[in-house]
């Protein structure tokens, strides 16, 4: 695939996100744009949105430097409020510039269907000889991959962007972060 054909966006799971964060130095935060114009979120705070280059103006207002130890805290925020970690790639889509941090609620990807964003480099894979079908990863995936009908769990494989939300909240262990074939 070319650079050119890539979006802006892509999704990866916060362990990928943890990477990504470990190869920059300098960090920016600024509001995030899809929370501002929402009025707030029912999830995290309005800060979220970690930018890697002084250049970036980010997407919301009050762009500040900060440390990696507030970094820490924004992923954590972001694992515990089940935020998608969504990396944002520069204009010539061969450098990570920063993450944005998304919920389902106000986030513009997820509110509005012709915005791009390409999946990322895993998949989850669910293991059914342990799923006892109880649907609570279903709630966790905001791609709608995870679906129960006639009280069974079914997983839609073109559906999953790799975010791996739904890894942490299944009680049977029976899901897994696999790399994506193809």
């Amino acid at each position: 695939m070319k650079t050119t054909d890539l979006a802006i966006h892509y999704v990866c799971t916060h362990d990928q996100a943890e990477e990504i964060i470990a190869g920059h130095h300098a960090f920016w935060v600024s509001n995030c744009g899809c929370r501002e114009n929402h009025g707030g979120c029912a999830r995290p705070r309005l800060d979220v949105c970690l930018i890697f280059t002084l250049s970036d103006p980010g997407s919301g207002t009050g762009k500040r430097p900060i440390t990696r130890l507030e970094v820490t805290g924004i992923l954590q925020e972001a694992r515990d409020k089940q935020l998608v970690a969504r990396p944002y790639r520069d204009e010539s889509r061969t450098a990570t510039d920063g993450i944005c941090f998304c919920c389902d609620d106000c986030c513009g990807y997820f509110l509005d269907p012709t915005e791009r964003c390409d999946k990322g480099k895993l998949i989850a894979e669910t293991s059914f000889e342990i799923c006892s079908h109880c649907g609570i990863c279903v709630e966790a995936c905001y791609f709608n991959a995870r679906k129960m009908l006639e009280d069974k769990l079914v997983v839609e494989d073109d559906q999953c962007y790799g975010c791996g939300l739904c890894l942490p909240t299944c009680p049977e262990g029976c899901i897994e972060m696999v790399t994506r074939m193809g």
